[in-house]
């Protein structure tokens, strides 16, 4: 078979959107991509089994549909496979009907977390002739490709599809960790070049060119946080999988060997930590690796300790990517975070110490928050910033996407903005939820203030002391600094009007501080074609009087 991989065009007034490699999504002035991990493990997997695979990313190679119908007729693939996000299905189910007036021989097959937790939306609503249900849809597409390739009927586990009846075929999820036949360290590294590598490298946070993405896992080892829609949508409880730390520095060594790799960014949502994480050091010193390339990764506060932080500097680590979300200890237990607000400074000391950059993310809009309480994580992150111990935070809205426990808790109790369908509203562009006592315009400022740190003189004397050391480190901060006026810019739109009121009624504050203690995950325990309920810890729901208003 002839097969495409890709992205369809999905322009927007509001910007490039970041679509692929993301658990969030969120459209930038300044365009970043970031390399699809799986879905290019996916395109070579099947090129591998024999099959013709041409890749075409509309975004990254700035298409419109113009371009893009050029291409589908000059190639004539029999399948195209692309991934979606709840922001963006609905335009996706648009792509959908143009590409099949104009090419009806062309079978079209989606995936992703918004598909993976509605399959069966998708379906009704849309053209598309397969959804594939789970976060390994890499393996899920080659069982599809080759189940076309051979004509044989019962389409594999995990791809839905309608019946000649026009009915929706649920067909489980593809689990991919009860299959005895498999294993993830037999999945290929993806062909760069098939994947044409070169378009995501505007990447302003990885300072080493050519730089590439992996993932030593699927994809968080804690896989809880409540917010995450990986973790309930992609990669559920009993779905997580770690390579073997020898698997993986040997596609550190392919990058290297074959592409001159100067940086590489582990994106597992955590690196699996433990003694995974010490093999892995002792490897990358033990290879000489260290010396050829500067390593990457999502970070955990609290997940190693110093003595770990030391070594995994020798064994070249550059930057820790840690999600801190918030300053409240209150908002980080909601969330299911496990992170101990105390204990930030010392593990971002025991970090600093060792020589690593450390990059911190968090989020503000949370309903339960008041203005002071959101306050919290910039002067957490200023003091932090101010002292030396973070290099590099960043600031966006939290998003409750379908799938997650927060979004299920947000629709059942009336915290969300818009319909509960309404997924173009998910673009972080503005608040998607209510708060008590903020209005989105002041949500949407808070963001804004946040990137002013940067510009505070105590930042800038460290940056420049500590950072600044060679031609690349100052090209490094140029981009910084072009990416903090676009992320300046990202927030400075007006939110829209909602129509109804936009804080929280008394009765639905009471009830949300009532549960603050509650992250609420049995509201998802339950997955699209799952066979049963994913086991949680219960805590039970506090019942306000219906009286309050």
């Amino acid at each position: 078979m002839k097969v495409m991989v890709g992205f369809p065009p999905t322009q927007s007034s509001l910007g490039t959107p970041l679509l692929s490699q993301n658990r969030q999504f969120q459209y930038f002035n300044k365009p970043t991509f970031l390399y699809p991990v799986v879905l290019g493990t996916g395109a070579t997997m099947v090129k591998k089994a024999g099959h013709e695979v041409i890749w075409e990313d509309a975004i990254a190679q700035f298409l419109g549909w113009k371009e893009y119908d050029e291409i589908i007729e000059r190639e004539r693939p029999d399948i195209f496979l692309f991934e979606t996000k709840a922001p963006v299905v609905k335009r996706h189910w648009q792509g959908i009907s143009h590409m099949k007036e104009k090419f009806p021989w062309m079978k079209i097959a989606i995936c992703g977390d918004h598909v993976s937790h509605l399959p069966g939306e998708t379906l009704e609503n849309s053209e598309v002739d397969y959804v594939i249900n789970g976060g390994y849809y890499d393996f899920a597409f080659l069982d599809l490709v080759e189940w076309l390739s051979e004509s044989k009927s019962g389409a594999p586990n995990g791809i839905w599809y309608k019946d000649d009846n026009g009915d929706v075929v649920e067909n489980g999820r593809y689990e991919f960790y009860k299959d005895s036949n498999r294993n993830i360290n037999d999945a290929p590294f993806p062909d760069r070049k098939l994947t044409k590598y070169m378009n995501y490298q505007d990447e302003f946070n990885l300072k080493g060119r050519p730089q590439f993405y992996i993932m030593s896992a699927r994809d968080c080892a804690w896989g809880k946080c409540t917010f995450c829609v990986w973790d309930h949508a992609l990669y559920p409880k009993g779905a997580y999988k770690q390579r073997t730390p020898e698997n993986t520095l040997e596609e550190v060594k392919h990058l290297v060997d074959n592409f001159g790799a100067r940086e590489i960014f582990d994106d597992a949502g955590t690196i699996p930590p433990g003694p995974w994480l010490k093999k892995f050091c002792e490897l990358m010193i033990e290879s000489g690796y260290n010396k050829k390339v500067m390593y990457s990764c999502n970070m955990r506060f609290g997940w190693v300790d110093a003595e770990m932080y030391q070594l995994m500097k020798r064994a070249g680590f550059r930057l820790l990517k840690y999600g801190l979300e918030s300053g409240c200890q209150k908002t980080i237990d909601k969330l299911d975070k496990g992170t101990d607000i105390n204990k930030v400074f010392e593990h971002c000391k025991d970090a600093k110490d060792a020589g690593l950059t450390v990059h911190i993310t968090m989020m503000v809009g949370y309903p339960w928050e008041t203005k002071a309480e959101s306050m919290e994580v910039f002067k957490l992150a200023d003091k932090l910033m101010s002292a030396g111990l973070v290099d590099i935070h960043q600031s966006t809205i939290v998003m409750p996407y379908p799938g997650t426990p927060l979004y299920a808790e947000a629709v059942k109790e009336g915290w969300l903005r818009f319909g509960e369908t309404d997924y173009e509203k998910l673009a972080m562009d503005q608040p998607a939820m209510k708060n008590m006592e903020m209005s989105p315009e002041e949500i949407q400022g808070l963001c804004k203030h946040n990137y002013m740190t940067y510009l505070k003189p105590s930042y800038i004397w460290h940056h420049a002391k500590s950072r600044i050391r060679s031609w690349e480190d100052v090209k490094y901060t140029f981009e910084g600094v072009t990416a903090l006026f676009g992320h300046l810019k990202d927030f400075s739109r007006k939110p829209e009007k909602s129509g109804k009121s936009e804080i929280l009624t008394p009765g639905q504050t009471a009830r949300m501080l009532a549960n603050v203690h509650n992250p609420r995950q049995e509201l998802v325990a339950i997955k699209a074609g799952a066979t049963g309920a994913i086991p949680h810890k219960v805590v039970e729901e506090i019942k306000i009087s219906s009286q309050i208003a």
